[in-house]
């Protein structure tokens, strides 16, 4: 004898919820890890670069995971007053480095070389100040050669496959780029770029 029709439906609205509850729940999980993980890894590169420069402001790492501290090639500390933006970059713009900083794009120059230095985030994680930066703001980047200033000189849209802005025709020292617009919900359409030019008062060493 089949079932009512309304107690089978009640059935797999029943399972549908569940079905509901239960990926809502590993949504947040795989946030909480994400995020933790992002910030230990914030709190052990910077403490890092504390020690390589010679500054005395130690951190207790004891409670940093292990899987945080393995190498990831810190390059430095990049920081923009105007939007209290300050986030460990490193080496890399795959997945692994996006979601522990921002990545330096290994096909442009480091920030110490001559050229275009490019760096991508996140629009939902660290870079997501970026959309409150403005022309004539300054950016600094702490690194073990010294610290490396900034002026921003322009910030547009472009889309993803503009490659021009990593190139050095228009004098940009610096470019950060992350996805746009920032609310977009999903993969983002466009690519919202901030770039600078380096101040000659750079504290810097080669």
């Amino acid at each position: 004898m089949h079932r009512p029709w309304h107690r089978v439906r009640r059935f797999l609205l029943r399972w549908l919820e569940r079905l509901f509850v239960a990926a809502a729940i590993a949504c947040a999980a795989w946030v909480y890890v994400t995020w933790r993980d992002a910030i230990e890894y914030q709190i052990y590169a910077k403490n890092e670069l504390d020690r390589i420069v010679g500054r005395d402001l130690p951190v207790d790492l004891s409670r940093v995971a292990t899987n945080v501290r393995e190498d990831t090639s810190l390059i430095g500390l990049l920081s923009i007053p105007s939007v209290n933006l300050s986030v460990a970059v490193v080496e890399g713009d795959d997945a692994h480095a996006l979601r522990l900083a921002v990545g330096h794009l290994p096909d442009t120059p480091l920030p110490w070389q001559p050229g275009n230095s490019a760096f991508a985030g996140h629009r939902d994680g660290f870079f997501n100040p970026l959309q409150d930066v403005h022309r004539g703001d300054e950016i600094s980047l702490a690194t073990r050669r010294g610290t490396l200033r900034y002026r921003v000189s322009l910030t547009e849209i472009v889309e993803p496959d503009d490659l021009s802005v990593l190139g050095t025709t228009d004098g940009a020292d610096l470019t950060l780029i992350t996805c746009y617009p920032f609310g977009y919900f999903g993969p983002a359409p466009q690519r919202f770029v901030v770039q600078a030019v380096k101040l000659a008062a750079s504290n810097e060493t080669r």
